[in-house]
């Protein structure tokens, strides 16, 4: 890993390590299809004895580290120890203070990355894997290994080839974007995405009407604002427009595959007035009911 102090400067049996060339730095930074987001240095360090890190300016990218096996600890901005146990990962952010290193008793096994890029950033707060250690499923732990392996031994063996960086780029970004919507969710977060479903759920059930925020948020055994609330959070919408939104798209789904007029989808969707409909359709999905169904799909 680029940087910082260690305290076993010999290494450790077996590690892997590639760091990306400066040149090559340069000419991802400025590539249309890995500006976004590549990777800078890549390793494992099974049983890393001794193993220690410490960057007080931080590091210029993105440091993802899984724990395979073992343990170790994780300190940001001279804050709380984080312990980092068997199937535990976590993100530094870049430009923050850190050390880390392995428990002396039981040292970890890591695997590890260093990623930048536009999106990099964005990408780690969308998907909630920012500077708090986070616990892979098995089937989490499997797929990151299964990346791994090829990844490292395409950049330790092409790395002159610009196709190997794009290529371990996109990977990379699945990756992360998988961990995070597959990682162990807090009590919080599940009951949240309950509620959610809960709504949505009643929504879908009622698609042919009309429902009341007072009506929802009782099914669902919220207060309205705390529900108002969680929609935005979680869809960026309120509940009322989100069940807008389920109509425009059914409607979609039955112009494209039935027959029915469009005064008849209207009404299979709650909403009386065609009109009405034909103007909310149009607002939602950029094209009058008659034009989309004759834009040709698939």
């Amino acid at each position: 890993m680029t940087g910082g102090n260690i305290k076993k400067p010999e290494g450790f049996m077996k590690e892997k390590l590639y760091v990306l060339p400066d040149y090559w730095m340069k000419e991802l930074e400025q590539e249309g299809l890995t500006s976004s987001l590549y990777i800078t240095d890549i390793g494992y360090f099974p049983k890393a004895e001794y193993h220690f890190r410490e960057r007080p300016e931080g590091s210029p990218a993105h440091i993802f580290i899984f724990c395979e096996a073992g343990e170790g600890w994780v300190e940001l901005n001279q804050g709380e120890r984080m312990i980092l146990r068997e199937g535990d990962m976590i993100v530094i952010p870049p430009d923050t203070h850190h050390r880390y290193g392995a428990m002396p008793e039981n040292p970890w096994s890591i695997y590890w990355f260093h990623f930048k890029g536009e999106h990099a950033t964005r990408l780690v707060h969308l998907f909630g894997l920012s500077a708090t250690p986070l616990t892979l499923s098995p089937s989490g732990i499997a797929r990151f290994i299964e990346w791994f392996h090829p990844a490292y031994e395409l950049l330790a063996e092409r790395t002159y080839a610009l196709t190997t960086h794009v290529h371990v780029a996109q990977t990379a970004r699945q990756l992360l974007s998988g961990i995070g919507i597959n990682s162990n969710k807090s009590a919080q977060e599940k009951k949240r995405e309950n509620y959610l479903e809960q709504a949505i759920q009643y929504m879908n059930q009622h698609m042919g009407g009309s429902i009341r925020l007072t009506e929802l948020s009782r099914h669902v055994g919220l207060s309205q604002q705390h529900l108002i609330h969680l929609f935005n959070l979680e869809t960026g919408v309120p509940p009322i427009e989100y069940f807008l939104r389920l109509k425009i798209q059914r409607a979609g789904q039955l112009l494209d595959l039935t027959e029915l007029s469009i005064k008849e989808i209207s009404s299979a969707v709650g909403i009386s007035d065609p009109y009405y409909f034909s103007r909310l359709f149009k607002k939602m999905s950029g094209f009058s009911p008659s034009h989309y169904r004759n834009i040709p799909k698939g």
